[in-house]
């Protein structure tokens, strides 16, 4: 082996490529991280960095193709699709579609239990054991309704919820109002779910860089992949911008830009790119006392003693990286409509970030088909954070042939013709 060289080369140094070193480490293998910006500065920095079990339910849920198509149109609505001629996203729409079913949306409702649940026990463990200083709280999360009848909708789908074990507290408007006092007086009610927790993300992933670091994990910042070297069915090298890296087993965990890379592999992903918006502030002097998502708004508010977080929203516009004013000022409008201090005194970041979205709601994990030494980790969606650990896990599992954390077959490559 050369200094360059190690026993699993690890491409992408965003939340979830960081959370596989960390456990392939602890199981004794060589890493090498390389990242072509900084660690976490991209997909990872700017989310609400809510650890959500009780985001189990995927999207592609029964509904959803009719309410997607009236917010088409709408530039400021929760999901945005800019009308525009793009076969990619063109057959992944079908494709999502037609997971618009009971049937799927239980199956996928149950994979995604299984590995949230997973990950927020291990997360909380990895916080505790390797003392990550990462304002990380299992406050739990609320859901906040203003209107009435979307609060019944939601206390009748409760029980469906119970049966993935996602426990959860019904909240009138009085008790509501008690147990929340930054929301405005006439909120019609809310969902409590216990077991949910929150930290912040862009020091999550800084604790879990020195982690890696600290166990002689090589990370590599400023390093962008540009080529692969194969033979056959193996990767014998990976092309960078500063010379061949190689590994014995190759882990990519691109997150968003995972079609753009491994295409020349001839793999071929289903997966789009998802754009979400946040706005950090100061923390204001009324701030909820746990993560809120503004239910009719779905805006995300999180609350920590270094600040205070907008966020969410969704918008297919390919890799567009230009902020959208509208998505921007459609999160201030609507903690306006519940919140008696919406903002900050200071505003400090305005952020775009893509999420890699897999038209079944579920992420990409395992060996890539026809590659003997390649690994995926990707196509998190909206739940990279909350996945982290899991995902970390379960990859250090299946590379070093032990018993699986989870069962890896709904997140198997395999379940793709790529």
């Amino acid at each position: 082996m050369t200094e360059h060289d190690s026993d699993v080369l690890i491409l992408g140094g965003g939340v979830i490529g960081l959370a596989c070193a960390h456990y392939l480490l602890q199981a004794g293998r060589s890493v090498r991280v390389l990242e072509r910006g900084r660690t976490g500065a991209a997909t990872s920095h700017g989310n609400c960095g809510t650890i959500t079990p009780s985001h189990a339910p995927p999207l592609a849920a029964p509904g959803m193709v009719a309410k997607g198509l009236k917010w088409m149109l709408t530039p400021d609505a929760p999901l945005y699709i800019p009308p525009r001629l793009d076969w990619a996203l063109a057959s992944w729409l079908v494709h999502f579609a037609t997971r618009c079913n009971p049937t799927d949306w239980h199956r996928a409702a149950r994979a995604r239990s299984s590995l949230l649940e997973t990950s927020r026990n291990l997360l909380a463990d990895l916080v505790a054991t390797q003392q990550l200083d990462c304002e990380f709280a299992e406050s739990g999360l609320r859901y906040v309704y203003r209107d009435a009848r979307a609060f019944e909708r939601a206390c009748d789908e409760l029980s469906v919820l119970g049966d993935f074990g996602i426990a959860a507290q019904v909240l009138d408007g009085a008790a509501l109002a008690a147990a929340e006092p930054a929301l405005l007086p006439g909120m019609a009610g809310g969902i409590h779910f216990p077991n949910d927790a929150h930290l912040r993300p862009d020091r999550y992933v800084a604790e879990l860089a020195r982690c890696v670091r600290a166990q002689g994990g090589v990370i590599e910042e400023g390093v962008e992949v540009v080529g692969f070297e194969r033979d056959g069915g193996r990767l014998r090298a990976v092309q960078t911008s500063q010379g061949p890296r190689r590994g014995a087993q190759v882990l990519a965990a691109f997150g968003p830009w995972s079609p753009l890379l491994l295409k020349q592999l001839g793999l071929r992903l289903p997966m789009q790119p998802g754009k979400g918006y946040s706005i950090t502030y100061s923390r204001p002097a009324l701030a909820p006392r746990v993560p809120i998502v503004l239910r009719e708004r779905s805006v995300c508010v999180t609350a920590w003693d270094s600040g205070f977080r907008l966020g969410s929203t969704m918008e297919f516009s390919g890799y567009d990286s230009t902020l959208n004013r509208t998505r921007l000022d459609a999160l201030e409008r609507g903690a306006r409509d519940y919140l008696r201090e919406p903002v900050g005194a200071e505003k400090r970041e305005e952020w775009y970030g893509w999420r890699p979205m897999v038209w079944d709601d579920l992420p990409i994990l395992g060996r890539a088909p026809g590659h003997e030494n390649l690994w995926l980790a990707t196509g998190h969606g909206m739940l990279g954070v909350s996945m982290s650990t899991a995902t970390g896990h379960l990859l250090a599992d299946l590379i070093c042939q032990r018993t699986p954390i989870v069962d890896p077959s709904p997140s198997s490559p395999l379940r793709f013709a790529i």
